[in-house]
């Protein structure tokens, strides 16, 4: 996806822009893919100019309304008062990534995730960009430790794992490498704020950051309550949907149980850490998602959702999550 053929000018290194020459207000997007498009909208309406490195043109030449499509869903949930035109205006995109970076504070990466490809991308960026400039990756397991190493950007490269979509989930996670310079991390920090993303800084590396472990937690429960023929997959869901979601729509596990039990946080140490210790030995293990059981999961959900009806469902999602963050706009905005 990224090679030279995709960098335009004649002199690649030539191209490097200088400190002085990096715009706040310049944000580029490196892959047009879903996740691209929901980050430029991110960017674009908070005023900042935006600019797609997508090389395929079929791509490319989708975007534009696929912008003005999420700036229509976002008016219509109040979450974007501005003009549909002017968002539009402020994402242009590009076959050359010189020309997508040039003067860019921010690069965000949203690449396949396949290492050699991330590590190629910031070979690349490292002889177009200025030492002001932040890149950000918007990988969900790979850390720039080993996709920025040995690159030349390794102090100024960090992890930016978003929620999907970006302008339904405010949370982003921000993950630096042990070469992250905190001045990267801040200036990251600022323009994902800025953006009306609400930033989480890790402060290690850790596979799947926080996001992915935390889903991945509730998730193998589930596929083990399934495995030992405890509940079906739709009560499963049920329960998650109906009971604990309604919980963690606005508060998280730590605050749930410490309001939970008189006494706070210990007195549920107490009282209920034994029953949680015999559960985790119980079924709640690290048995791998094996193909049967994968096989049965998929056939109880295809009862529920044909995959001719998955599009639609995945707009539906989109539509509930903004709905919910309207319902949740700080006031007087």
């Amino acid at each position: 996806m990224t090679n030279d053929q995709h960098v335009c000018s004649t002199n690649a290194s030539a191209n490097a822009v200088s400190a002085d020459a990096v715009s706040e207000g310049n944000i580029a997007v490196v892959g047009g893919g879903s996740i691209g498009v929901a980050f430029a909208v991110m960017f674009a309406q908070a005023g900042m100019r935006v600019s797609i490195f997508e090389p395929e043109e079929e791509r490319r030449n989708a975007i534009p309304q696929e912008i003005r499509e999420r700036g229509e869903l976002l008016q219509k949930h109040d979450l974007f008062t501005g003009d549909i035109d002017a968002l539009v205006e402020h994402v242009s995109t590009t076959d050359c990534l010189d020309e997508a970076v040039a003067s860019a504070a921010l690069v965000q990466e949203c690449i396949p995730e396949k290492l050699e490809m991330k590590r190629s991308l910031f070979s690349e960026l490292a002889q177009l960009i200025s030492q002001a400039c932040v890149v950000c990756s918007s990988t969900s397991f790979i850390p720039t430790s080993k996709s920025a190493a040995g690159t030349g950007i390794e102090e100024q490269t960090l992890v930016a794992h978003p929620g999907n979509p970006p302008y339904a989930i405010p949370v982003i996670e921000l993950v630096p490498n042990p070469a992250t310079s905190p001045a990267a991390v801040e200036r990251a920090r600022a323009l994902y704020e800025q953006a009306g993303l609400s930033p989480v800084v890790l402060h290690k590396e850790i596979e799947g950051f926080l996001f992915n472990r935390l889903q991945g937690a509730v998730l193998r429960e589930a596929y083990a309550l399934v495995r030992e023929g405890v509940a079906d997959v739709d009560d499963i869901d049920k329960v998650v949907r109906d009971g604990l979601g309604r919980r963690w729509a606005f508060m998280g596990p730590f605050e749930t149980v410490d309001l939970n039990t008189r006494g706070g946080i210990e007195a549920h140490a107490e009282r209920m850490g034994p029953s949680y210790q015999r559960m985790e030995h119980d079924i709640g293990d690290r048995t791998p998602w094996t193909k049967d059981l994968v096989a049965e999961v998929a056939r109880q959900r295809g009862e529920l959702l044909s995959p001719s009806e998955w599009e639609q469902r995945v707009l539906w999602r989109d539509e509930q999550l903004l709905k919910q963050k309207s319902l949740n706009k700080p006031l007087g905005e």
